[in-house]
């Protein structure tokens, strides 16, 4: 098969399948079987395509691309095309593997879901909308598919309608990103207006001035911070939880908050020609690095934890692009994908078995659960850096590049460099806590599920989502085979660093493994011991306890909500009464009162042509007479 072709296919399969699924009806039976074979074979043929491809670009050492006109406004050309690289193709791969994994997990995990059908059929819209954001070669099409995955991400976080807050949170998910999309579509507008035409490659060439350039990437930092879950429009990725646990795997690993990332990375040759836009950015990952991980450390809901935990990575990743690596963002994004995949789905095992969400109502799970505990064990230690994992190694590219910057000489200004450096050492201590506060409250200790004789699970119980069983076992095959599958990457994908094809292909430099790596060891051992320190020295008492009174602040993420539903819903919305009030009382009323105006009017008319004869006589000589004063007056002068 022609390259090309091939890769025009990679979003196109799952696009086109997503679409078919979308027409089945639902329901159990023939639907399901269908729409799983669909979504399956969409992934499954996405992820040879991707290995395929990265091999073939590999061998050819040049990136894949191809474009055509499609419209001409003037001198505006917009085009249509693509153009990928092996750096590309990397993310390809993991977007098409953690979405496989996702459709294999899916089956058996909504396996009484009535509306698996479309379900499943929107996962392949939103993996072949994220496909087309990593391979194409014009912003027009790159727009598309951030659209899409807006839509799809709407569609899928507000699935399960027997939780009264899923719809809340889906439309909360679609506002605030849209806020952030307004922005990212005129900064799009801007760059392709001033460059006349919407090819990247030329869009990259092209010499803009100094504001007109600022200004696009401010605007489309905008987009990045919605999509990506960034400071200030981080609030919504959180309440997303309310979507089913497989599609947390797929938003947080492999799309939608990855797409803000990998957008600035394939742009970033324009961002090294701003400092002021690099600051800004540098400030945003700063705050969310922190803010992130301090609010992961009091969450009780399970998901929750982890969805604060991906705030803060991915503002490793905007910290390491605003430092000048683009190539540590990309290094872990990757690591990333491979070990939130597995602890998103993992998570769903305990889930799925337990009946619940809360860390309070877990513990002791380790020996019922020895799959998912060690998956845990996994994805806990990539994400919290422990050697030789995999977010080891890629943490320490990014913390290696932001403390390069602090030396001057990168496009960003110093205090920028240091601000991201300090945040990100100071996050790997606090994300060691949060993450042996997780592994020590659902696996370790008595259970805390109690049920009229005990803990629930020696008696079982029925849940309105999920069939709890006697006793907690790890889940079936369906479901425990995608979580073994990830913990090899999330655990080995890290030494890729040493591959020197893969160093090449993202332009990564060589593993640093000096006296510079001490620093996060010793606060990773320090934030993980503590933790350990407080759950043996208490036994059974949440190490949350020892936050004292900063506990209730950072579980509720700094009253970010409520501080923007101040500023932010509450004025619009008085904004929108006082404009419908206007509109109903002036608007409406000028209008109905004209017509009424108008009506009695004509009434008056009518009721005078109806007066009897004699009565019609003297006002017809009455107006005679008025006629003929005025006739006089206007003779006289």
């Amino acid at each position: 098969m022609n390259a090309r072709v091939a890769v025009g296919l990679l979003p196109a399969v799952p696009l086109l399948l997503g679409l078919l699924g979308l027409a089945l009806p639902p329901g159990d039976g023939g639907p399901r079987r269908v729409a799983a074979a669909l979504g399956i074979t969409g992934a499954a043929l996405a992820l040879i395509d991707a290995i395929v491809l990265l091999a073939v670009v590999t061998s050819r050492g040049e990136p894949l691309a191809a474009s055509t006109r499609w419209v001409s406004f003037g001198d505006l050309e917009i085009t249509l095309g693509f153009s990928a690289g092996a750096a590309a193709f990397y993310v390809a791969l993991a977007v098409c593997a953690v979405a496989l994994c996702v459709q294999v997990y899916s089956v058996t995990y909504l396996h009484d879901d009535p509306r698996y059908a479309p379900y499943a059929a929107q996962v392949s819209l939103f993996t072949g909308a994220m496909l087309l954001v990593v391979t194409s070669g014009d912003l027009i099409g790159l727009l598309i598919g951030w659209e899409v995955m807006g839509a799809c991400s709407y569609l899928l976080i507000g699935h399960d309608r027997r939780l009264p807050e899923a719809p809340a949170a889906a439309v909360k998910a679609f506002l605030v990103t849209r806020v952030g999309d307004v922005g990212f579509l005129l900064g799009i507008a801007v760059l392709i207006a001033d460059a006349g035409t919407s090819r990247i490659s030329d869009v990259l060439a092209h010499d803009y001035s100094s504001g007109t350039l600022t200004a696009a990437l401010l605007l489309l930092l905008a987009g990045v911070a919605g999509k990506s879950a960034q400071f200030p429009l981080h609030t919504w990725l959180p309440d997303a939880m309310a979507g089913p646990t497989p599609i947390s795997a797929l938003i947080h690993a492999a799309t939608m908050v990855a797409a803000g990332v990998y957008v600035v990375f394939r742009t970033f040759p324009l961002f090294q020609r701003s400092p002021a836009a690099l600051a800004v950015l540098a400030v945003m990952a700063s705050i969310t690095i922190l803010l992130g991980a301090l609010s992961a450390t009091a969450q009780d809901d399970l998901k929750r934890v982890l969805a604060w935990s991906t705030v803060s990575q991915i503002g490793y990743m905007t910290g390491a692009l605003a430092v000048g690596s683009p190539a540590a963002a990309l290094f872990h994004l990757l690591t990333h994908a491979a070990f939130k995949a597995l602890l998103f789905l993992a998570a769903g095992a305990v889930i799925h078995t337990v009946g619940t969400n809360h860390l309070s109502r877990m513990g002791g799970l380790r020996e019922h659960m020895p799959v998912t505990f060690w998956s845990f064990v996994v994805g806990l230690g990539a994400l919290a850096g422990v050697p030789p994992l995999a977010g080891f190694w890629s943490k320490e590219n990014v913390l290696t590049a932001a403390a390069h910057a602090t030396d001057g000489g990168e496009p960003v200004p110093v205090w920028a460099a240091w601000l991201v450096w300090v945040s990100a050492l100071l996050a790997v201590g606090v994300t060691a806590w949060y993450a042996t506060r997780l592994l020590l409250r659902a696996f370790f200790g008595p259970s805390r599920q109690h049920g009229p004789d005990g803990p629930d699970w020696e008696i079982g119980f029925d849940d309105a989502r999920y069939h709890v069983p006697a006793v907690p076992h790890d889940p079936p095959g369906l479901m425990r085979w995608p979580i073994m599958l990830l913990a090899i990457p999330a655990a080995l994908l890290g030494l890729a660093a040493f591959a020197p094809g893969f160093r090449h292909a993202l332009e990564l430099e060589d593993p640093h493994l000096g006296v510079a790596i001490l620093l996060p060891l010793l606060l990773l051992a320090a934030g993980a011991g503590t933790a350990w320190w407080l759950w043996w020295a208490v036994p059974g008492v949440d190490p949350v306890l020892a936050l004292g009174r900063a506990g209730p602040l950072f579980a509720s993420g700094f009253h970010l909500d409520h501080i923007q539903s101040l500023l932010v819903v509450r004025p619009v919305k008085a904004l929108a009464r006082l404009a419908t009030a206007a509109d109903e009382h002036v608007v409406d009323a000028t209008v109905e009162g004209t017509g009424k105006a108008t009506r009695g009017l004509g009434g008056l008319f009518a009721d005078a042509h109806r007066v009897a004869l004699p009565g019609a006589a003297v006002l017809v000589l009455f107006g005679a007479l008025i006629l003929s004063v005025v006739a006089w007056l206007g003779a006289l002068s």
